[in-house]
């Protein structure tokens, strides 16, 4: 297959792939070709002053669910000012507070944004995040809009 008969983001197995497993996440994807987005960790509010202010996040979801939501909308707005959309992201870095209380909410709202899109992904179990005491998600990702 030629560089021009490739996708731009192709998701990779090896032989001892078994589709039984339905992974949640590729196992490794190659980008052929567009342009690499990196987002910073961003959380329910991805915009906030520095020093923290915690009045501003007075209004985020108190939930795991609600954060990841809010989260995913901030996402989807990043990725539409640089021309990308969902569809493009190759790989999640999760920040996850209380992974055995938060994660299967989560892992919800990412799949309802995601669909049948699997980036590959990482995720971290932390004690605390830095941006707000009450924050229970934070997630960064890679991305490859197009040209």
């Amino acid at each position: 297959m030629s560089i021009e008969e490739r996708p731009r983001i192709e998701v990779i197995h090896t032989a001892k792939n078994d589709p039984s497993y339905n992974l949640p996440y590729a196992p490794a994807i190659v980008v052929n070709g567009g342009r690499l987005l990196f987002t910073a960790a961003m959380a329910a509010p991805t915009y906030h002053h520095h020093p923290h202010r915690p009045e501003e996040f007075d209004d985020m979801p108190e939930d795991a669910e609600g954060q990841a939501r809010r989260t995913m909308e901030q996402l989807k707005e990043l990725l539409a000012a640089a021309g990308g959309t969902l569809s493009d992201v190759v790989f999640v870095t999760r920040y996850i507070k209380d992974v055995a209380a938060n994660q299967d909410a989560i892992n919800r709202v990412q799949a309802e944004y995601f669909g049948a899109h699997r980036p590959s992904s990482c995720t971290v179990e932390v004690v605390r995040l830095a941006t707000d005491p009450r924050l229970k998600f934070e997630m960064s990702v890679v991305a490859c809009v197009p040209d």
